[in-house]
This record gives structure tokens, C-alpha cells and sequence, in this order.
């Protein structure tokens, strides 16, 4: 028998700090009428939880509907919670489509050192190989004229990965550069890049959505995925970059192996989130 953990099981140890961490905020706060007082509670242990303070408060809002007005119990507060959380990731949640034609489909993946860029580019490439996609990867931060030459002349491949160096996001003159590679890119395909994937480090907290802030205004980000998410992150800022910014999010990582790349179910991660999941299977 393979003792080699799901998904299921990735999941739920890659969120496991952030499940705990709710779970613990939100302890004690059941009560037999949910009053201003004790929804202001509820709220800013959410917002403490990493979820931000936009979906902190679309939960208040829901629990001070008048059907909740006689009370609820800890465990019924962390149910809301797991629906509200599935509300905001089930609009963002979408797996990156090969769609492009002609081909290649030219994807620029873009993050700040550090982040599992690279790493993340390798599980990527693996994850469309698993569906029989013809795949390069393009390793480069500027372009030289005969590597464009390189870039208009590959054929029979589907998906184009172009990695690039890590910058950060305060670093003016990098960022002009990442620009730089957007339009150069351009010329040789005006659709292309056809993807500008953000690859953000879950244990950064809150610091992700200032990242995605600013990479959004200079390298026009289409999506985004989440790596590091292995139990130490503070896996909550995934909902709040969802409700912040509603990118598509491709995919989560939650380990070091090229499996634990994948597109994510709205719905159970909300759950595991809210620390519910195992009693609603």
C-alpha cells in the first residue's frame, strides 16, 4: 500500500497553522446572542487569521443577518466561515488553459527572490506534461537579439514557460526591466506573453498583497499561484488576495514534490481553512 499522502492529506497539513490559528481565534466566541460586542470579536479574529479585513467583514455581515440574531456555537460560526471563504476562492479558482493558437502559449512567470519561482516553474512544466502539452522553458531576465530569433523560430510546442529573475517589488529599475521583457516579448507575438503568472510565498503573510499590488501595475499580472503553503504559512492572505484582487489563482503548492503543484477545490480548502472539513466529509 503506498504510503505516499493525497492531496486531501497535503492540504490539510499545508494549512494546518492557518487552520489552527482561526480555530484558536475564534475559540469561545459562540455565544447565545451574537451582540455587536461579540461580532466585533469574531471580525477582528478573522482579520488576525490573515483572511483581511474585506472578508472579515463580509462574515460579520452574515452572521448579523437577523437568522443568527439568537446565537450560534463556535462550530457553527466556523460553518459560515468555510461558506463565505468558498464564496470568495470559487470565483478565482481556475486552472491555467492551453488555449493559444497559433502556438506557443507564452507564459512569464514573475516574483520577488525567494519566492519558489523557479521551483514552481519546474512543477508547473511537469503539471502540463501530465496532459500531454508540448512544453519548453525559456531562462532569461533580458532579451538579446538572437535569443528573440530563438523565440520565433521554436515549433511543435504548446506551451512556452519563460522564467525570470526574482526582483523586488521596491526595486524601480528592475521592475522597468520586467516591463522591458513584456514588450519585447511583443514583438515577436503581439498576444504574447499570453500569461503573467505572480508566484507569491504564503509564508510573506500579508507582504503578498502588497507584491501583487505593484507587479500587477508594471508587468500586468493575469494570475497568480501560492506556493509554501507546507505549515508554517499564513495561508489565510490566499482569500484575502482573492477578495482584494479576484485574479484567477492556478494553483497552490504544498510541499517539494513536482505533484505538490496543483489547482485547488474551492470548497474543501474553505473547509480545511475553518478547520470543519473532517466533520462535513
Amino acid at each position: 500500500m503506498s504510503t505516499t499522502p493525497s492531496w486531501h492529506q497535503r492540504l490539510l497539513g499545508g494549512f494546518k497553522r492557518t487552520s489552527d490559528r482561526l480555530v484558536g481565534n475564534l475559540a469561545g466566541l459562540g455565544t447565545a446572542r451574537l451582540d455587536d460586542a461579540t461580532l466585533d470579536d469574531i471580525e477582528e479574529a478573522l482579520i488576525a487569521s490573515d483572511l483581511g479585513p474585506a472578508t472579515a467583514k463580509r462574515i460579520r455581515d452574515r452572521l448579523a443577518e437577523g437568522s443568527f440574531e439568537r446565537g450560534m456555537e463556535e462550530l457553527g460560526i466556523r460553518l459560515v466561515v468555510a461558506e463565505e471563504i468558498e464564496k470568495v476562492l470559487e470565483k478565482v479558482a481556475r486552472p491555467l488553459e492551453i488555449e493559444a493558437f497559433p502556438r506557443p502559449q507564452v507564459i512569464l512567470v514573475i516574483g520577488v527572490n525567494g519566492s519558489g519561482k523557479t521551483t514552481t516553474i519546474a512543477k508547473l512544466a511537469h503539471w502540463l506534461v501530465e496532459q500531454d502539452y508540448g512544453v519548453m522553458l525559456a531562462a532569461g531576465d533580458t532579451f538579446r537579439a538572437a535569443a528573440i530569433g530563438q523565440l520565433a523560430t521554436w515549433k511543435g510546442i504548446d506551451a512556452l514557460i519563460v522564467d525570470t529573475a526574482g526582483r523586488l517589488q521596491n526595486k524601480r529599475e528592475l521592475m522597468d526591466e520586467l516591463a522591458k521583457i513584456r514588450r519585447v516579448l511583443g514583438r515577436i507575438n503581439s498576444a504574447s506573453p499570453h500569461d503573467v503568472i505572480l508566484v507569491l510565498d504564503a509564508t510573506t503573510g500579508q507582504n503578498a498583497l502588497s507584491q501583487i499590488e505593484v507587479f500587477k501595475e508594471v508587468a500586468g499580472v493575469t494570475g497568480l499561484v501560492m506556493t509554501k503553503l507546507d505549515g508554517t504559512a499564513r495561508g489565510g492572505v490566499l482569500v484575502a488576495a482573492a477578495e482584494q484582487f479576484g485574479l484567477p489563482i492556478h494553483a497552490i503548492g504544498v510541499g517539494e514534490t513536482l505533484s505538490d503543484l496543483r489547482p485547488f477545490d474551492p470548497k474543501e480548502v474553505a473547509r480545511i481553512i475553518a478547520g470543519v472539513e473532517e466533520l462535513v466529509r
